[in-house]
C-alpha cells in the first residue's frame, strides 16, 4: 500500500463535494502535470490520501480518501467544454490519466500548515517543503500516520507560550501557601 497527498481548491471540489456524491466517490480529473500524472499512474486499488484543501485561508489538510479505481484516461482532456480541454489529447493518445477515489473521513478539524510544520514525523513531507506545488505528492507511512494522529488529537503541537498545567499549579501552590501563611499572623 502507498500514500498520497491530493490538492483540490475547495471552491473548485472540496472534501464536503466528495461527501455530496453519490457513493462519496469521485474521479480524480483534471491534472495536468506530468510528474503528478506519473503519480496517479502509480496508485493501487486501496492506498490511502491526505485530502489537502488548497488557495484557502489556511491551507490545510482537511479528511482522508482511498483509491477505489486505478488510472484510466481522463475524459475530461476531450471534452472542448472543459477547463481541462488539451487539444493534443486524442483517444488513442489520452495522455493525460485520472484515478477513482472514495471519502474515508472528514477530520473534526483542519490541519494548517503551521500545525504540521513543528512536528517532527513531518520534517520531510513534500507538502511542507518551499516552492512544493505538486497537486498530487507522495507520502510515507510515517507521515500519513503522524496527520492521522493530529488529526484525532494525539500529539497535537501547543505553542510555547502555553505553558503546561502541571508547571502553571506548582508556581500557584506557592502562592498559596504564602497568603495562608500571612492570613495567620
Amino acid at each position: 500500500m502507498k500514500y498520497w497527498l491530493l490538492k483540490s481548491e475547495p471552491t473548485c471540489f472540496s472534501i464536503q463535494h466528495l461527501a455530496e456524491s453519490p457513493r462519496q466517490t469521485t474521479c480524480w480529473s483534471g491534472v495536468r502535470n506530468y510528474q503528478a500524472r506519473n503519480f496517479m499512474v502509480d496508485m493501487k486499488l486501496g492506498d490511502r490520501i491526505l485530502y489537502y484543501h488548497s488557495s484557502t485561508e489556511p491551507p490545510a489538510v482537511v479528511g482522508t480518501a482511498k483509491v477505489v479505481r486505478e488510472a484510466y484516461p481522463d475524459h475530461t482532456a476531450l471534452d472542448r467544454a472543459d477547463d481541462h480541454f488539451d487539444p493534443k489529447a486524442t483517444r488513442e493518445k489520452p495522455i493525460w490519466q485520472m484515478v477513482d477515489i472514495q471519502l474515508d473521513e472528514i477530520f473534526s478539524h483542519e490541519l494548517p500548515l503551521d500545525e504540521l510544520r513543528p512536528v517532527e514525523a513531518l520534517g520531510k513531507m513534500e507538502l511542507l517543503r518551499r516552492g512544493s506545488r505538486l497537486s498530487v505528492q507522495p507520502v510515507t507511512k510515517a507521515e500519513f500516520d503522524a496527520v492521522l494522529k493530529l488529526a484525532h488529537g494525539g500529539g497535537r503541537a501547543k505553542p510555547a507560550a502555553v505553558k503546561p498545567p502541571a508547571k502553571q499549579a506548582k508556581k500557584a501552590r506557592p502562592v498559596a501557601k504564602l497568603a495562608a501563611k500571612k492570613a495567620k499572623r
